[in-house]
């Protein structure tokens, strides 16, 4: 259950539900990658070590401003980042804004950022509003977002196997798409809080307990992504112990996205819904939830099924896997400090030779998911944000130089293609799969210039990313949120926030 593919022009398996018995045989007209083919993960092998602080801006303070590099100054930028978080958090609201308040309970208020594409609102997209409001100091929209969060996303009910997770896919109205988690929002949630704890206090609340005492939030989170039970349960499950169980539609979710496709569909005369949607939609079923992490491997886990083999390379945070070796609770410490080598391992392993590109899911040893019919998955929607995850690892701690490697391949990859021309989706050796062309792969190919050779190369996509317009429209959302923080990230106002503030 990814989130990021509801956020492309095109739905990807990680917008579907992924509860279809294990034994089962999809369908002809379900692509055969959406069915991944049986494979016992190899032992974690031999991979190189990088113990102490780096030589990047943890340990020296100093974040490179890239802009300024190619001569724009300070109040330039902090204008485009500033009109850019106005636009996607209080524009106009049918074209502009992703950013939308609803009221408020006994926290405060409470506000969702929604996929305006899908119409839901995604832990991923929850967390990331959150990252951005807490690193340009938005105190009052990143408490009402994890107000929200928190009250209509945190699974309580413990006959759900996900209890203590968050619901990945929500409606708006705080009613559920989902009853299961994807780990990349709990990733989100957990640094953005640490961030917030040392940024603005701690408030305890009745009792100590208040959900703004963001440190304790964010050791809770850690502490479950590793120490989760294993549960088993049959469904259909609930958010919370009083709601309505909750049961798939018999038909895709409405919004922009499903209108679309199902015109496609009429156009060409294909069945709708699809067959894949009729396959995974099932009937009730057995659930066993467990960790996001595999300990055998010390890496993050696609989804928290246990067992599940599978792992996707954009999910892997090093540069937060450090600071979590160094903040989060202390048994969990060596863990998070070996997963942070381990994924700088995985990025080598599973990038294409020649292009750097990274595919939705790999195995956990690092050798290609394929589905039945052997098809490899290919680079897409959630693939964008891997070059700005080892590139911002290389900028906080500069401890692998096969990043740079990385970086560069990744960049001549696209610029031979055209940065105009890049698409949503390729095969890991470079054959394009779409004819799509977001700003989303072009916003992180920019970050990469953190950790790519200066030169000629690197300097255009930092010129591209400066000359794209705020996103807008149908996709403004995911391509919105990699654009804002792709600019924090390229101008150095991305930082790791230090200091411990005051507790109110």
């Amino acid at each position: 259950m990814a989130q990021a593919g509801g956020g492309a022009a095109n739905p990807t398996p990680a917008a579907m539900p992924a509860q279809a018995p294990a034994a089962a045989q999809a369908p002809p007209a379900m692509p055969g990658w959406m069915m991944p083919a049986q494979h016992e993960n190899a032992p974690l092998g031999k991979f190189e070590r990088f113990p102490g602080d780096g030589e990047g801006a943890f340990k020296t303070g100093h974040y490179r401003d890239l802009f300024a590099e190619q001569g724009h100054t300070a109040a330039e930028t902090h204008a485009k980042i500033e009109k850019a978080f106005q636009q996607l958090f209080h524009g106009d609201g049918q074209e502009e804004r992703v950013y939308f308040e609803t009221g408020a309970n006994e926290n405060g208020t409470l506000a969702y950022v929604t996929d305006w594409n899908n119409n839901d609102a995604r832990t991923e997209g929850m967390s990331y509003g959150m990252m951005i409001c807490v690193e340009l100091n938005h105190k009052r929209e990143f408490d009402a977002l994890w107000n929200w969060a928190h009250t209509y996303m945190l699974i309580t009910d413990p006959k759900d196997p996900s209890v203590g997770y968050f619901a990945w896919s929500m409606n708006t109205d705080g009613t559920p798409r989902s009853t299961g988690a994807a780990p990349d929002g709990e990733e989100y949630f957990t640094m953005a809080l640490y961030f917030a704890a040392r940024r603005w206090g701690n408030e305890t609340g009745r009792n100590g307990k208040g959900i703004y005492n963001y440190q304790a939030e964010a050791d809770k989170i850690l502490h479950g992504m590793r120490h989760h039970p294993v549960l088993t349960g049959t469904g259909p499950f609930r958010i919370h112990p009083e709601d309505p169980p909750f049961v798939q539609p018999d038909h895709p979710w409405p919004g922009l996205n499903t209108d679309r496709m199902e015109a496609e569909a009429k156009a060409k005369g294909t069945p709708w819904p699809p067959a894949y949607f009729r396959f995974m939609r099932g009937g009730p079923q057995k659930e066993t939830i467990g960790p996001m992490v595999d300990e055998a491997h010390n890496m993050i886990k696609f989804v928290p099924n246990w067992p599940d083999g599978v792992t996707d390379a954009s999910y892997h945070l090093p540069a937060f896997y450090e600071l979590w070796a160094r903040w989060g609770p202390v048994e969990d410490r060596v863990f998070w400090a070996t997963a942070a080598d381990v994924s700088r391992d995985l990025f080598n392993r599973v990038t294409g030779p020649e292009t750097g590109l990274t595919p939705d899911r790999s195995n956990f040893d690092g050798t290609p998911v394929t589905g039945r019919d052997g098809t490899p998955v290919p680079f897409m929607a959630d693939s964008w944000r891997s070059v700005s995850n080892w590139s911002v690892d290389y900028s906080w701690w500069k401890k692998d130089a096969r990043e740079t490697v990385l970086s560069d391949r990744i960049q001549k990859f696209f610029y031979g293609q055209g940065i105009d021309k890049i698409v949503d989706r390729y095969t890991l050796d470079g054959k394009p799969l779409s004819n799509n062309h977001p700003s989303g792969p072009i916003s992180t190919a920019a970050v990469g210039s953190l950790a790519a050779t200066d030169g000629p190369t690197a300097k255009a996509f930092v010129d591209a990313l400066w000359n794209m317009p705020v996103p807008s429209g149908e996709l403004r959302y995911y391509d919105g949120m990699l654009y804002l923080m792709s600019m924090m990230h390229v101008s150095g106002e991305f930082r790791i926030i230090e200091k411990t503030a005051t507790s109110h």
